[in-house]
């Protein structure tokens, strides 16, 4: 039995994968396989089979292209113009994957032509792609500032400075290194390693690594690492 006088529509889910290289946010992006628009610059994507959930089909999408599982992955919204795909009637719904660059860089997919974009150097990207890296990107800096899952982009140890970088970068702001560093030991989500980060100064930078229990219980309690201020800033 079907719904009769019905329009069928196909279903789709795209993957915006946000890397941290230690200095800058990148975008994973393919050079698509077929028409239209065959090998210009994609996001990772697929169509929903019949017998999968929406998580279902982006965690597939996801391990084809990086070869990764359990990584942070949320549905962002969807996308669902009448004409923005010129062969069919297709809704997208888009995920965001943060992923640590140097820890995967060698399970991508090479047969997909991935390549790894800095966020001020994209390049034109197939329908209505660049909006939804947009909106990631603006919906990214919402909820980092309330939540810590930037240090989903991070080794499993790194210094201060690094973690700072992380987040000014995301803002494009200046961040105080001594109110940042006091917001951020206050959490108790850090863990201070014996080893230190000699590469930038002789007197080195101590490694701290995430305690995973107080990360996962006090998720939703995160004492902001951004200021209302900084956040004003930005809607300017």
């Amino acid at each position: 039995m079907k719904y009769s006088n019905q329009l069928r529509l196909l279903v789709a889910v795209d993957c915006i994968i946000f890397g941290f290289d230690g200095e800058q946010y990148k975008l994973l992006l393919i050079q698509r396989g077929f028409a239209p628009e065959k090998e210009k610059w994609s996001l990772m994507g697929g169509f929903v089979r019949a017998e999968e959930t929406l998580d279902m089909a982006a965690e597939r999408v996801l391990n084809q292209l990086t070869g990764l599982k359990d990584v942070y992955l949320e549905q962002l919204q969807a996308f669902s113009e009448p004409d923005r795909d010129p062969i069919e009637r297709v809704i997208a719904v888009a995920y965001v994957a943060l992923i640590d660059i140097k820890k995967y860089q060698q399970q991508i997919d090479d047969s997909f032509h991935a390549q790894w974009f800095t966020m001020n150097e994209l390049p034109q990207l197939i329908f209505d792609h660049r909006e939804m890296v947009t909106t990631a990107l603006n919906n990214l800096r919402y909820k980092a500032a309330l939540h810590p899952i930037l240090f989903e982009l991070l080794p499993e140890k790194f210094t201060l400075p690094q973690l700072q970088t992380l987040y000014e970068g995301l803002y494009d702001i200046k961040m105080d290194k001594r109110n940042f560093t006091r917001k951020l030991l206050s959490t108790n989500l850090l863990k201070k390693e014996k080893e230190k980060d000699k590469s930038s100064s002789k007197k080195g930078a101590f490694y701290y690594s995430l305690d995973e229990t107080v990360y996962k219980n006090n998720f939703e309690n995160f004492l902001n690492f951004v200021s209302k201020n900084d956040l004003n800033v930005l809607n300017e």
